[in-house]
């Protein structure tokens, strides 16, 4: 790993813990055990390695997704496999991140609304018609709608009026939105391997 990669991957994991505003570039370098002046050498300003913290975790993201996808034997494996991704990456999440980003950084929320309404509503979209066919969705779901609905409904983890922090943990209340979405769209066949998945997920947790 490179000084700029080390740099990015501190400067993402003191923003999911503590929110990016809260955290300064004398933070960061004081983290990394480097000075601000060489800091700077790499990134010219806060609002560049916000940029790229973005850029690195929503590629990230999309090659976990992939993986998903690729790994999963039905598309209902693939949701349980996107909820466990979920729980890794929104466990320990500050919920201000979006809110700071959206406010202060425009480039940085820019990348991220293109991940979100372009790769995750495709991801969303490919895996309810891969349901469709298999048999485990219904065949009268409207698919774009419910691609849709489906994204916008796993921001409510991040509005805080709806959901505060010191009440929710968005981990939880995203994987409750995915479940009951997936149980929504689900057959007869469908649900009983919803059943089958969430009773082996339960069991290794338990352990």
């Amino acid at each position: 790993m490179d000084t700029k990669e080390r740099i990015i991957e501190q400067a993402r994991d003191l923003f999911i813990r503590l929110g990016i505003r809260s955290v300064s570039m004398d933070d960061i370098a004081g983290q990394i055990g480097m000075s601000k002046k060489t800091l700077y050498q790499h990134f010219e300003d806060k609002d560049e390695l916000v940029e790229r913290v973005v850029a690195f975790e929503t590629n990230r993201m999309q090659d976990e997704c992939h993986l998903c996808a690729n790994t999963a034997e039905n598309a209902v494996e693939e949701i349980f496999k996107v909820m466990e991704m979920v729980m890794q990456h929104f466990r320990n999440m500050n919920p201000m991140v979006l809110f700071d980003m959206h406010k202060f950084h425009d480039k940085a929320f820019a990348k991220f609304m293109e991940h979100k309404n372009i790769f995750l509503l495709d991801v969303i979209s490919t895996n309810l018609k891969r349901g469709v066919s298999e048999g485990y969705f219904r065949q009268d779901i409207k698919i774009d709608i419910l691609a849709k609905f489906r994204l916008e409904s796993m921001m409510l983890a991040f509005n805080m009026e709806a959901f505060p922090p010191v009440k929710y943990n968005a981990a939880e209340v995203t994987i409750i939105v995915i479940e009951n979405f997936l149980y929504g769209v689900a057959t007869a066949s469908g649900f009983k391997l919803i059943e089958q998945y969430k009773a082996k997920k339960n069991t290794i947790h338990a352990q």
